[in-house]
This record gives structure tokens, C-alpha cells and sequence, in this order.
């Protein structure tokens, strides 16, 4: 037998981070990225001592315990973990990591975009141009939203958050935001903070998401929060779909107390919530928040960094189980 691990892995990598697994294990790859289901996953592991998945795997409870008694670690090429019980890994001595930190910028890179393009209507816009509805121009023409000068809230000022924040005062933005705790104010930068998410909304002409997953945030932006949102909101998630409230979502959008919304992320994707795609004034993203050469590279070396810890004996810098 081969001293090399055995490492399962879920989905199509980058090359260089497959070449690298190749090298220093026995890398079973997804070279064709079949969407695995659970079944197939736990079929796949046996014998495997690691699996490396991303959040399109559901490792539930009861996934964990179905897994060979050889796999020790699930070493997930994420930043987000609410796909796995870790509860029930740690459970089972199955070490858990993530990739923090890597993606921040990237992830930064795209609430901006979807604030640009929810705020300047740029979907629909773009839907003119490649349908040729675009017949004229005047000043009643396409009439969006400015951003510059503007106040942001943020939910959630952990990596991404701050990078967002930096990102945000060059249009001028004021910077708002909500966490569990209040930051140093050399990171604060001027930013005010808001002890509790209701203080925090009646502050925001824009709002953007970016806290983790977890059953404290399921539906956290619903109805009642919505409401109070300033009239002509716009609102972005770029973090998780299960934080924001579908219904109530759509039905500020529909109703005209918010703007729009832009939205990288949703509950249940790709199968979304029909209205989203039926509403004009959305704007629209396929969860390619970390999709650059640069990040995916950096996200499969890590997970890789934490495999190699674990299998020398040492503590992996990414564990969260």
C-alpha cells in the first residue's frame, strides 16, 4: 500500500492545486466536476484518510457518521462552514478546516460590483443592449440610484467587511456597521458602530451582508428588519443566501420600499427563489465571489497547508473543529 493519504476531493480544482495534491498524495479528483450527492461522497471515501469538499457537499450529521472510519479530516476549500455539522465531526474526531483570509479581497471585489450594479441598474441595462430594446436616449432614461456619498451599513465587520469598507470610502461612503463586538479604532477607521441590528438598518441607503452562516442568522434579514430600512434601500449579500428572508425580500423589492438588491449568494442555489429572476430591478450574480485565478489558487493551497499540518502531526492554522 502506499504511505501517501488517500484525499478524496469533491469537485474540479485548479490545476496547479491538483498537481500539488497529485504530488504530495493519492489524489482521488473530480477531473469531469460531477456534482456529487452524499451517497456518492461516503461511497467515494472509502479507505480515503481526508476528503477536501466545498460547500456544494452537505456533510450532516448523519453524512459524518455514514463516513469511513478512516477519514480524519475535512479540510474544506471554503471560508464558509455552515455545510458541515461540526458538532458532529468533532463528534466523531474528524478535524474540520476552512480558508479564511485568501478571499477577502475578491469577495470585497464583487459586493462592490453588486452595489454599482444594483444601485445603476445595470442589469437591466445591460438586457437593452444585448436584446436591442435600446432605442433612445432622455433624461427620464435608466434613472438608478448614486452611490458616492452615501450611507453603508454592514452586517458583519470581520475580513471581508473591513475590506468592503476600505473599498467603499473611495465613493465617499459613510461607513456603518453591526458585529458582535465593536473594533479597535485604528481598524473602526471612522466607521460608527451599532450595538444592535435594529439600531444599525434606519441608517443604511445601502446594506450589504457579510456575515457567517449559522442558525443565529437564518432568515436574519426578514420582514421586520426590512421595514425598517430607510424607503429606497438597496441591499446586497454576498455572504450566505440563508441570512436573508426570500419572501420578504422580494416583497419589499416588488412593493418599491427597496430600490433593488444585488445578490452573489442564495438559499437553495442554484434552484433560487423564482421572483428574483422575474423582478427588474435586481442584479443578478452566479456565487462568483471568490472566482479569481488568484483567489481559488490561494483557497486550494491553504485547505492543502492544513491537510499537510494535520498528516505531520501538528496542529492545522485553519481548524474550526
Amino acid at each position: 500500500m502506499s504511505e501517501k493519504p488517500v484525499v478524496l476531493v469533491t469537485r474540479k480544482l485548479p490545476d496547479a492545486v491538483e498537481q500539488r495534491l497529485s504530488r504530495d498524495y493519492v489524489a482521488r479528483l473530480n477531473p469531469d466536476d460531477h456534482q456529487y450527492s452524499s451517497d456518492q461522497v461516503i461511497e467515494l471515501a472509502a479507505g480515503a484518510d481526508a476528503i477536501v469538499p466545498c460547500h456544494t457537499e452537505r456533510f450532516t450529521a448523519e453524512v459524518i457518521d455514514r463516513l469511513p472510519a478512516t477519514v480524519r479530516v475535512i479540510a474544506n476549500f471554503s471560508v464558509g462552514v455552515d455545510h458541515v455539522d461540526l458538532a458532529a465531526a468533532k463528534a466523531r474526531g474528524i478535524i474540520v478546516t476552512n480558508t479564511p483570509d485568501v478571499l477577502s479581497d475578491a469577495t470585497a471585489e464583487v459586493a462592490m460590483l453588486l452595489i454599482l450594479g444594483a444601485a445603476r441598474r445595470a442589469g437591466e441595462g445591460e438586457q437593452l443592449v444585448r436584446t436591442r430594446a435600446w432605442r433612445d436616449w432622455s433624461p427620464a432614461f435608466m434613472v438608478g440610484t448614486q452611490v458616492t456619498g452615501k450611507r453603508l451599513g454592514i452586517i458583519g465587520m470581520g475580513r471581508v467587511g473591513q475590506v468592503v469598507a476600505r473599498r467603499a470610502r473611495a465613493f465617499d461612503m459613510e461607513i456603518h456597521y453591526h458585529d458582535v463586538r465593536r473594533l479597535e479604532p485604528e481598524a473602526e477607521a471612522g466607521a460608527r458602530f451599532y450595538a444592535t441590528l435594529d439600531d444599525l438598518l434606519p441608517n443604511c441607503q445601502f446594506l450589504t451582508i457579510h456575515c457567517p452562516a449559522m442558525p443565529g442568522t437564518d432568515g436574519l434579514l426578514d420582514a421586520g428588519r426590512i421595514a425598517q430600512l430607510p424607503d429606497g434601500a438597496i441591499v446586497v449579500n454576498a455572504a450566505r443566501g440563508t441570512i436573508v428572508d426570500d419572501d420578504a425580500l422580494t416583497a419589499a423589492l416588488k412593493s418599491g420600499k427597496l430600490a433593488a438588491a444585488g445578490l452573489d449568494v442564495y438559499r437553495g442555489e442554484p434552484d433560487i427563489h423564482p421572483a428574483y429572476r422575474e423582478l427588474s430591478n435586481t442584479f443578478l450574480l452566479p456565487h462568483i465571489g471568490s472566482a479569481t485565478h488568484e483567489t481559488r489558487d490561494a483557497m486550494g493551497f491553504r485547505a492543502l497547508d492544513n491537510l499537510d499540518a494535520v498528516f505531520a502531526g501538528h496542529e492545522p492554522g485553519d481548524r474550526v473543529a
